[in-house]
Formats: C-alpha cells, sequence, structure tokens
C-alpha cells in the first residue's frame, strides 16, 4: 500500500471530544484563543445527549438548600474518596454555571413560577442528611440533550472550528510539554496531526468493557488509554459505578428521576425491599447502595423473571399526567425496548454498568498533573481533561447521580479558560517531536498493511462478557485473578487479531479494532487497581473484604502502563481539606 499522507493542521487550543464538557472548554477558550474541536461523531451525537434527569445545583427554587449541605452529600456519596477542595468548587460554582446555561438559552422544565424546576435526586439532601431535597434542574428527562445542543449553537456562534469524524490516535510529546494529538480522517482516510499550544481530553467514559452498559458506541475509553501510552497515569480507575436501573436485556438507562418523581423498586414477591438497605431514604439512597440491595436480592432468590435476574421499577402510581409531562423519554425508551407501558405496568431492570469516577487525574484548573506521593500535583505543561475522562475526584468511589453534567460544566469551563490564559502565555507553539505520531501511524498502517488474522469481535465479547461476570458489582480475589489471567489471554490474542476491510474511508473494522486495544490497555488497570484495593468503598465491593479500611485505602490508586504493557501502580492521598469550610470527618455511611 502506498504512504498514507499525513495533513498538519495548528491551532492554539486543541479539544477531543464534543461532548458537554469538551463544548463548554470550547466555548470558554474561543472567547480569548483560537480553538478546534476533534470529535469521533458529530458533536450533538456526543453521549452527553443520553444524560436525562438533570444537573444537580442549589438554587432553593422549589425549597431551602445551600452549596453547604450539597458538598456533605457529595463527599458522604464518594465514601469519603473525594478530593474535598474540589467537591467544595465545583458545589460553590453549581448556580453559577446552571444560570450561565439558562442565559445561554437552554429549555429548562419551569415550575409555575417561572423558575427553573428542580426534582429529588438519589444521595441529595438538605440539613446534613435529613431529608430528601429537590436539587436536581431538568429539562424534563432530556437534560443533556438541551444541554448539548445549546452549547453547540453558542460554539458555532463563537466560531470555534469542528473536526468532525476523526478518531485519536497518539497523544503528541516534546519532552515535558505536550503538544497536540495525531488523528486519523474516519470519513476519508489519512492522518492529521492537530499541533496546539494547548491540548484537551474530554474523550468519555471507559464501561463499554462491559457487557451490559448504558454508554455509546463511542465510549470506548480512548483517551485513557492515550494517556497511559504517553507515559502519563490514570486515577482510581477501579471505581465503575453501576447504576441501579438499566433496562433488563438492553441496558438503557432509566433516569434517577422516576425514583425522584415517586417511583420504585419492588422483588419478585412485590416487597419494596430498599427499607432493609436504606430505611431513612429507601429508593433514593445512592446508587452503589442501590444497585448492591438489587444484586443482593436477586442473589437471595427474589429477583423476578423466570431466570431471578431482574427487579421491576413501578411507577404507574404517578399517574400518566404527570409522566407524560416530566418523563416522556422514560415512557419511551421501555415501551420500545421493554415493550410495557409504564403508565400502566412496572419496567424490568436491572445494575447496569453505566458511569466511571476514574481518569486522567486533574487538579481544580482541570490541568492533567502527575501524581504519584512525591509529585502528586504537578500539572503536565500544556495538558488538560475534563468531563468522564477526567479525574478531578469530585465523584470519588461513588458519583451521585446529576452530578455529572455538574462536573462537566465547572471543569469545562475553568478548563477552557486556563486553557487560553496558557495559550495567550506562550509567544509560539513548542515544536512538534522529531517523527510525530510515529506509534499511531505504524499501528494503523500495520493493520491495514497485515493480512487478516482472528477477528476483532470474538476478542471484544470475551473482554466484556468476563469483565462483567468477574469485576462487576461484587468481586473476590478470585475472580479479579482470573480476570486478570484472562485479560493477559486476550491481548495476547489481540497482537494477532487483522482486518479484512483494507480502504480508507469509513473503515469502522479499523476504528472497532483501534478501540479494542485501547479497551484491553485500561482493563488491565481497573483490574490490577481493584485486585490491590483490600476493602468495600463506593462502586468497588470486595466480598472478600466487606468493610471500608480507611487506615490502609484511604488513597487514590494511579496506575502507569510499563513498557512491556504491564501496569504498575502507585497511590495518592485524598484531599481531606475543604477550600473554606470545616473538614466533615469520615464515618460509615448510614441511609
Amino acid at each position: 500500500m502506498a504512504d498514507i499522507s499525513v495533513t498538519i493542521h495548528k491551532h492554539d487550543v486543541v479539544i477531543v471530544g464534543a461532548g458537554g464538557a469538551g463544548l463548554r472548554a470550547a466555548l470558554e477558550a474561543s472567547k480569548g484563543v483560537n480553538t478546534a474541536v476533534i470529535s469521533e461523531v458529530f458533536p450533538t451525537r456526543s453521549h452527553t445527549v443520553a444524560a436525562q434527569g438533570g444537573v444537580a445545583a442549589s438554587l432553593s427554587n422549589v425549597e431551602p438548600d445551600d452549596w453547604v449541605w450539597h458538598m456533605f452529600d457529595t463527599i458522604k456519596g464518594s465514601d469519603y474518596l473525594g478530593d474535598q477542595d474540589a467537591i467544595e468548587f465545583m458545589c460553590r460554582m453549581a448556580p453559577e454555571v446552571v444560570i450561565e446555561l439558562e442565559h445561554m438559552g437552554m429549555p429548562f422544565s419551569r415550575l409555575q413560577n417561572g423558575k427553573i424546576f428542580q426534582r429529588r435526586f438519589g444521595g441529595h439532601t438538605k440539613d446534613f442528611g435529613k431529608e430528601a431535597v429537590q436539587r436536581t434542574c431538568a429539562a424534563a428527562d432530556r437534560t443533556g440533550h438541551a444541554m448539548l445542543h445549546t452549547l453547540y449553537e453558542q460554539c458555532v456562534k463563537n466560531q470555534v472550528v469542528f473536526y468532525n469524524e476523526f478518531y485519536a490516535l497518539e497523544l503528541l510529546k516534546n519532552e515535558d510539554h505536550v503538544v497536540g494529538v495525531l488523528a486519523w480522517d474516519i470519513a476519508n482516510g489519512g492522518f492529521h496531526i492537530f499541533h496546539a499550544k494547548a491540548t484537551m481530553f474530554a474523550t468519555g467514559g471507559y464501561v463499554r468493557v462491559y457487557k451490559t452498559n448504558s454508554n455509546a458506541h463511542i465510549n470506548t475509553g480512548d483517551g485513557l488509554a492515550l494517556t497511559l501510552r504517553a507515559g502519563f497515569p490514570v486515577e482510581d480507575l477501579e471505581f465503575v459505578q453501576f447504576h441501579p436501573t438499566g433496562i433488563y436485556g438492553v441496558g438503557n438507562l432509566i433516569t434517577e428521576g422516576v425514583r425522584g418523581e415517586g417511583g420504585y423498586l419492588l422483588n419478585k414477591d412485590g416487597e419494596r425491599f430498599m427499607k432493609r438497605y436504606a430505611p431513612t431514604v429507601w429508593d433514593l439512597a445512592s446508587r452503589d447502595v442501590v444497585s448492591r440491595a438489587m444484586a443482593e436480592e436477586m442473589r437471595q432468590g427474589r429477583g423476578c423473571g423466570p431466570e431471578g435476574d431482574h427487579m421491576l421499577l413501578k411507577l404507574d402510581h404517578i399517574g400518566a399526567g404527570i409522566i407524560h409531562e416530566r418523563l416522556p423519554g422514560i415512557w419511551e425508551l421501555a415501551y420500545v425496548f421493554a415493550h410495557v407501558d409504564c403508565t400502566k405496568e412496572p419496567i424490568p431492570v436491572t445494575p447496569t454498568a453505566h458511569y466511571s469516577m476514574g481518569g486522567i487525574p486533574t487538579n481544580l484548573s482541570a490541568e492533567v498533573v502527575l501524581g504519584g506521593m512525591d509529585k502528586p500535583e504537578e500539572p503536565v505543561k500544556g495538558f488538560y481533561a475534563a468531563g468522564e475522562a477526567a479525574c478531578a475526584s469530585v465523584h470519588g468511589a461513588n458519583r451521585l447521580g446529576s452530578n455529572s453534567l455538574l462536573d462537566i460544566m465547572v471543569f469545562g469551563k475553568v478548563g477552557g479558560q486556563h486553557m487560553a490564559q496558557f495559550a495567550q502565555s506562550l509567544p509560539e507553539h513548542v515544536p512538534l517531536p522529531e517523527n510525530p505520531g510515529k506509534r499511531g501511524i505504524e499501528e494503523v498502517t500495520s493493520l491495514l498493511n497485515g493480512t487478516a488474522g482472528e477477528t476483532m469481535g470474538a476478542v471484544w465479547d470475551e473482554l466484556k462478557e468476563s469483565m462483567e461476570a468477574n469485576c462487576g458489582v461484587f468481586r473476590t480475589e478470585e475472580t479479579l485473578a482470573k480476570q486478570r489471567a484472562v485479560l493477559q489471554k486476550l491481548c495476547d490474542r489481540y497482537k494477532k487479531v487483522g482486518i479484512a476491510d483494507k480502504g480508507l474511508a469509513f473503515n469502522l473494522d479499523l476504528i472497532e479494532t483501534l478501540e479494542l486495544g485501547h479497551m484491553l490497555d485500561y482493563s488491565k488497570a481497573i483490574v490490577e487497581g481493584a485486585l490491590a484495593r483490600q476493602e468495600s468503598r463506593g462502586a468497588h465491593y470486595r466480598d472478600d473484604y466487606p468493610k471500608r479500611d480507611d487506615e490502609k485505602w484511604h488513597k487514590h490508586s494511579l496506575a502507569y502502563m510499563e513498557e512491556d504493557g504491564s501496569i504498575r501502580l502507585d497511590y495518592k492521598p485524598v484531599r481531606m481539606k475543604p477550600l473554606t469550610v470545616p473538614t466533615f470527618e469520615p464515618k460509615e455511611r448510614v441511609y
């Protein structure tokens, strides 16, 4: 095959990913510098469009609320693994970023008095846990959809340059400075180097490694793998959130907003079993608690259906009028994918891999930091991350519902601001390294020029099924050690994978094979972190170590990839001191 061309583009700021975090960062950066966004899909098809329930902010539109209560809930929900200065920063900024969205034209649902509608959500309380609070601002059950379209329109207005249908292959460095990214043109074929003063990864989460998941097809954790390959760490990857209410058999999410509106879970006996596991807030406990409760009910033989492998989510008692007004998308999802009319009958649901608490470690400015006990907060020059791909550690071991859209707005905004400032501080671009993108170019050309070997699909299927079986809601040393061995065999098989399609344009065989390589890389980090962490905390539950161990494990995991592809673990302390308010001492969570 003839050599494939390499095109070089130059921008002050380059953002990889056009979801909520990427677009919010681009909007902010574009106010001061030339800004470009690289996206695997058209921006409004990014995964943020799937977010349903809302964005948390203590606006007090329905009842009294306070950012300190929001902060308390987030720290408690994180099972005390969240960095408290970052959590305070996010919760204090929440009202500001929501009002900004409103002023941009985001069509929030409204109360009778015209203010933004707010609903209850799991884990959100008032007066330090005394009772549930209406804190989550919503646009019916299509909040992410409304948010993404609003931000995209603003970016177009600000003349952000979009490179749609490009796939990132390699993070480019010149010594200790990140200088851009190598990408593949999906539509036409060909390599493109994006040379930048500041580069951000806003590439989304990584739960596509699980068989039952709620994520879009593009959410293959590419940013994490490229970060590992560049020699930088990823943080807390063992903390994978299983949302309690994915539609049984397909994984499409049923928003927590259903339970916020008064829906509740039932076992096969018609019992509201959550009263046993969370006697104070029942079905509105945090997601890790509800998911484990459902899984435990199934283990005890109280699951529904012939296989006893799901629960029922009842909401018909709410009334058809409220369902069609506040949860129209949920009615449609249940009708299309579960074949039930939820105004008349319950929806079959099961815990579903949903959210990634771990990611690329960042500080309050969305700068990527090196990590490690010796230099835990030293920033990498020119490298930023935001959204689900990042780990500012505002979610710790478990994210509260509706804090994800808040996270992407807050750290997207501040990341955009700091990238623009950093780009303006450099008189010119740091030069590209010699042979920029060599690794990524060789990876693609070897697949295109190679002979077809083992197919990618068989390896991917075994990866997803084994991760769900061995590294899911419940974990033990035995299952995790088994998964480590499975991953080694899959990595060996991946080296022999070939592709049948040798075309350059829209070669999805090529793209999915590259994605599989990325997924195998960070799956090893998930499993190694989970195997080492001999405790149960938040979404990480070890049957053989059921208690939280603050003495040994109150610290963040950092995973590095060695030259041979193996994973090395390191750790750094949890920042327990907020910016201004008194520290909340960790206690056992009781609901």
